[in-house]
């Protein structure tokens, strides 16, 4: 690993480290620190702790293991690979199953123009607008439906299931994204056929000088046309003009990550992502 790539990978995970804090309180078990969030909302991971001498044990893994179930939280973990090898063997022998996604940083540079990518417009969602909770759950709606079909395969799927899966966003949740917003910490973004509405999305977290985008999903019956690329560089370039430096994001599979190399990513590392049950990479 050279050193650009290791100060690189140390912002990511300074970055990883960060997020869930405005909202969770963190716990530590040895290696591993356990975000847990205050109040409703979504469930964090656990991660290796930020700047601990050893990396986790499987009695850390377990400990943490038993503390999310106490608390009734998913049993997940996350770390980049390249940081905390250590980790990937020990997750497995304490019946994690991982997956290993590639984690990928723009260059600026070689971020295409939006026109040149889809003629869908792509709306980046104003968290003060009225219309504000609607936009959002359509976002939510489309992920549904599009990570119930992983992968790029063109499926059955589309608007009709989308307005299915509509749910109504809980009102501490609503506030935290509308705040989080007009604070310029997230950025959702949807690709809408005037005829269709919304057939793709996406959104980005930032923290300081990094973003990371993420839930970038296409409905399967609109695949394979520029759709996911196009809320990606709709995201990424309102990061940059808005002063992010660093732009990543963990692909959910090589087929997904070339995607996204078309538009100017490229791979880093591995991100690790670990749960019981998770499919294995």
């Amino acid at each position: 690993m050279t050193d650009d790539i290791r100060s690189l990978l140390d912002r990511l995970e300074h970055f990883y480290d960060a997020l869930p804090r405005d909202v969770a309180h963190p716990e530590e078990y040895g290696g591993l620190t356990l975000f847990v969030r205050d109040g409703a909302g979504w469930s964090f991971y656990a991660r290796p702790r930020h700047g601990a001498p050893e990396p986790p044990s499987a009695a850390d893994v377990l400990a943490v293991r038993e503390r999310q179930r106490e608390l009734g939280l998913p049993e997940a973990f996350e770390w980049v690979h390249d940081l905390t090898p250590e980790l990937l063997p020990v997750a497995r022998s304490a019946g994690l199953s991982v997956l290993q996604a590639p984690l990928m940083v723009l260059d600026p540079a070689a971020l295409p123009d939006l026109a040149a990518v889809t003629k869908v417009p792509v709306r980046i969602l104003d968290p003060a607008a009225e219309t504000f909770p609607a936009d959002l759950a359509v976002r939510r709606a489309v992920a549904t439906v599009g990570f119930g079909a992983a992968g790029t395969t063109v499926g059955d799927a589309g608007p009709a299931a989308r307005d299915a899966a509509l749910v109504e966003i809980a009102p501490a949740m609503l506030a935290e994204e509308r705040s989080r917003g007009l604070a310029g910490l997230r950025v959702s973004a949807l690709a809408e056929s005037p005829e269709r509405g919304a057939l793709a999305g996406g959104m980005a977290m930032r923290v300081g000088d990094v973003a990371e985008i993420a839930g970038v999903a296409t409905l399967p019956a609109a695949r394979r046309r520029g759709l996911g690329a196009a809320v990606t560089v709709a995201l990424a370039r309102r990061l940059l003009d808005d002063g992010v430096e660093v732009v990543f994001l963990s692909a959910a599979s090589d087929d997904v990550a070339q995607v996204y190399a078309r538009v100017g990513f490229r791979r880093v590392g591995t991100a690790c992502i670990a749960e019981p049950g998770a499919v294995t990479a």
